[in-house]
């Protein structure tokens, strides 16, 4: 007869927490699947090898159909932003007056840790998604979608009792963390201006104030000339910002990547002067040749819009544009682009993270 009482209690308790589970994975994902639009701000954590990245984020989303993802790396302070509105998926980098303009199905195709909608997609897709309660919290654990990064293996979402994301650590199988988002606020009430997921705003601010540096160097060349009288030597000397090559824009040291496919190698280097300085290209033979280009960020007198059909791609501390064959992405000054027939996007993207490694190896030009 004990026997039977404690059996039955056991699966009445087992019963009841499996219960449990399940409604508390329904209640999360129906209230988080109503929020279609907010702003949440932030910060992000991506560890590259074993370096840390660390971005300040703000996102804004209406109607889950326009988004705008604002990344400023807290050392540097670069940013760049990735946008979706009624024209397309775009990648801009304000500081260099770029941007790529993408046929792409972001950000549908693939997790993403800093969007409600994609969290509740997740859910959706794992029948195996599990929820436990610690303290004042919940912890919702579940496996992610990163076609294009195949270390990124599960996520633990954490919320309060109400079932607001406070944190989304995505990790890979052994369970370390490599990609983290903690969120400080969420606002479920947006008002957006009508210029907020707007690519024109970049446009409009950004080339205004060359415009007014343009202007006032203007100003001050007629003003020195002016002063000159009929010295020539004079005159040039007013003159010779523009007139001489900008040698900042030269890349004095060659970045070699730490991460070379098996049985490939360095088989040539060139550097060819251009307009705006010079290049660099590395070409690697072997079993999966590809080239390296490497040169010096410079910024666009006018927004400089790059159609590519692939899609965006974070990195240690920048956001690429990947395509088949190909990646472009900007690191520490220097833009790079890297190109192959053989090599996957694992394999491009684990080149580039060598790359972007503090401890990659230099060179100088020669």
């Amino acid at each position: 007869m004990k026997k039977v009482v404690v059996m039955f209690l056991f699966v009445f308790l087992l019963t009841g927490c499996m219960k449990n589970t399940t409604d508390n994975l329904k209640n999360f994902k129906d209230y988080n699947s109503k929020k279609e639009s907010y702003e949440l701000t932030g910060t992000m954590k991506l560890i590259s090898n074993e370096d840390e990245f660390t971005y300040d984020l703000r996102v804004g989303v209406k109607d889950n159909e326009f988004y705008k993802v604002s990344l400023v790396n807290t050392v540097s302070n670069h940013e760049q932003v990735i946008l979706k509105n009624k024209d397309g998926v775009y990648v801009i980098t304000p500081n260099l007056n770029k941007s790529f303009r993408f046929q792409s199905e972001w950000p549908n195709n693939s997790s993403q840790a800093y969007l409600l909608g994609s969290l509740v997609d997740d859910l959706n897709k794992d029948n195996e998604a599990t929820i436990t309660e610690e303290k004042d919290n919940y912890v919702i654990k579940a496996k992610v979608n990163y076609p294009n990064n195949a270390k990124l293996d599960n996520e633990v979402i954490t919320t309060d009792k109400k079932f607001n994301i406070t944190n989304v650590a995505v990790k890979d199988e052994t369970e370390s963390t490599i990609l983290e988002v903690k969120i400080n606020d969420i606002n479920y009430s947006p008002k957006f201006n009508d210029e907020y997921f707007s690519l024109d705003s970049y446009i409009t601010e950004t080339s205004e104030d060359d415009k007014k540096k343009e202007d006032e160097k203007k100003k001050k060349e007629e003003s020195c000339i002016s002063e000159c009288n009929e010295d020539a030597n004079c005159k040039k000397e007013c003159t010779k910002d523009t007139t001489t090559k900008n040698t900042s824009n030269m890349l004095d040291e060659i970045i070699y990547p730490l991460y070379v496919p098996t049985d490939t190698y360095l088989s040539s280097k060139d550097t060819v002067t251009t307009d705006n300085g010079n290049r660099v290209i590395l070409t690697f033979a072997g079993v999966d040749p590809f080239i390296l280009v490497e040169e010096v960020s410079v910024k666009n007198t006018e927004m400089e819009i790059i159609p590519v059909s692939g899609e965006p791609l974070l990195l240690g501390d920048s956001v690429g544009a990947l395509t088949s064959n190909s990646l472009y992405w900007t690191s520490n000054g220097v833009d790079y682009y890297l190109t192959s027939n053989t090599l996957n996007s694992q394999d491009m993207m684990t080149i580039a993270e060598s790359i972007t490694n503090s401890s990659s190896l230099v060179a100088k030009v020669k």
